[in-house]
C-alpha cells in the first residue's frame, strides 16, 4: 500500500467528496480518483462508496483505520526527528452531545494548549459511537459499550446521571389522584436514537409513545423542557441551579437512570493519544459519578 492512497482515502471520507478531497491534497480530482483505482485494484475490492457523502465500504474502513494509524505515527516520528514541530495533526474523537456540555469540557481546556494537535469531534450517541472506531473514523470514543472493539482497549469512566425533570406546571397538569399521567404526559426526546424516557414509560407500564417532541441539541432539550414543552431525561450535572429552587422539578426520584461510560482507544503507542486519554481519564474522575456513588 502507497502512503498518498491512503492519505487519498482518507481526505476523501473526511471530506465527503472527491472535489473536496482534490482541494485539501493540492491535487487534481482526476489524480484523487487514480489513487483510489489504484488502491481498489491492489486490494481486489472497493474501498469507497460514491455518493454524497462518500463513505467507505467494510473494506474501506480497514483500511481507514490503517491510513489513520500510519499518519498519527508518520506525524510523530517527524516530529522527533526534529521536522514539522509547527505542523499540527488531527485527532478525531467520537463523544456523545450530553459529555461535551458538561464533563468533557475540561479536555478541552487542556487541548487548547497543544500547539502540535487539533480536535475533529464527532457527535454520536454513546450507544453508538463505538461504531466510529470500527469504521475508523476516530481515533477514540467516548462511549457505553463495555466491549473492546477489535484492536482498541477500554477503561470505564464512570456514569452520568439522568433525571426526569419538567416544569411544576407541567407536573401539576398531569397529576391526578393515582398519581403522575406518565402516558398522557408530553416528553422530549433527543433524537432516535434516544431511549432514555422509554426505559422510564416502560418501567411505568406505558407502552404506547406520548406526545413526543424531538429536540436535538443538548442545549435546545434543556430549553425545551423548562419551555414546558414537555418532560426530560437530563443530565445530573447539567441541571446545576434549575433544581434548587429553580424552574424545573423531579418527577420522581427513583426514576433516574445511570449511564456507564467508557473510553475507548485504538492499541496504537501513540504520544497524541495517550495524551488525550489522560485528559478524559481526570475529566471523567472529577465529574462522573464513580462505582461507590452509583445507585
Amino acid at each position: 500500500m502507497h502512503f498518498e492512497h491512503l492519505r487519498a482515502l482518507t481526505a476523501i471520507i473526511d471530506e465527503g467528496t472527491f472535489e473536496a478531497a482534490a482541494d485539501l491534497l493540492g491535487i487534481s480530482p482526476s489524480a484523487v480518483s487514480q489513487r483510489i483505482k489504484a488502491l481498489e485494484t491492489s486490494v481486489g475490492q472497493v474501498v469507497v462508496r460514491r455518493g454524497t457523502p462518500c463513505t467507505p465500504t467494510e473494506a474501506g474502513a480497514v483500511l481507514l483505520r490503517t491510513a489513520r494509524q500510519v499518519q498519527a505515527l508518520e506525524a510523530e516520528t517527524w516530529h522527533a526527528l526534529g521536522h514539522g514541530s509547527s505542523s499540527r495533526t488531527v485527532t478525531p474523537v467520537a463523544v456523545n452531545a450530553d459529555s461535551l456540555a458538561t464533563w468533557f469540557v475540561p479536555v478541552l481546556a487542556e487541548a487548547a494548549g497543544w500547539a502540535d494537535d487539533t480536535l475533529d469531534l464527532h457527535v454520536e450517541d454513546q450507544d453508538h459511537s463505538s461504531r466510529l472506531l470500527r469504521r475508523g473514523d476516530v481515533l477514540g470514543a467516548v462511549t457505553a459499550d463495555p466491549a473492546p472493539v477489535n484492536g482498541c482497549r477500554v477503561e470505564r469512566l464512570g456514569s452520568m446521571r439522568y433525571l426526569p425533570v419538567a416544569t411544576p406546571e407541567l407536573r401539576r397538569r398531569f397529576t391526578t389522584e393515582g398519581g403522575l399521567d406518565w402516558a398522557g404526559m408530553p416528553v422530549l426526546r433527543f433524537n432516535a436514537k434516544d431511549d432514555l424516557q422509554h426505559h422510564v414509560l416502560r418501567a411505568r407500564g406505558v407502552e404506547q409513545s406520548p406526545p413526543t417532541h424531538t429536540v436535538p441539541s443538548s442545549e435546545g432539550f434543556l430549553a425545551a423542557v423548562r419551555a414546558g414543552l414537555g418532560w426530560g431525561m437530563l443530565p445530573e450535572l447539567q441541571l446545576g441551579a434549575d433544581l434548587v429552587g429553580g424552574p424545573l422539578v423531579v418527577l420522581e426520584d427513583q426514576a433516574h437512570r445511570d449511564v456507564v461510560l467508557h473510553w475507548q482507544t485504538w492499541t496504537l503507542d501513540s504520544e497524541r493519544l495517550t495524551r488525550i486519554t489522560a485528559a478524559v481519564r481526570r475529566a471523567g474522575r472529577q465529574h462522573l459519578r464513580s462505582t461507590r456513588q452509583d445507585g
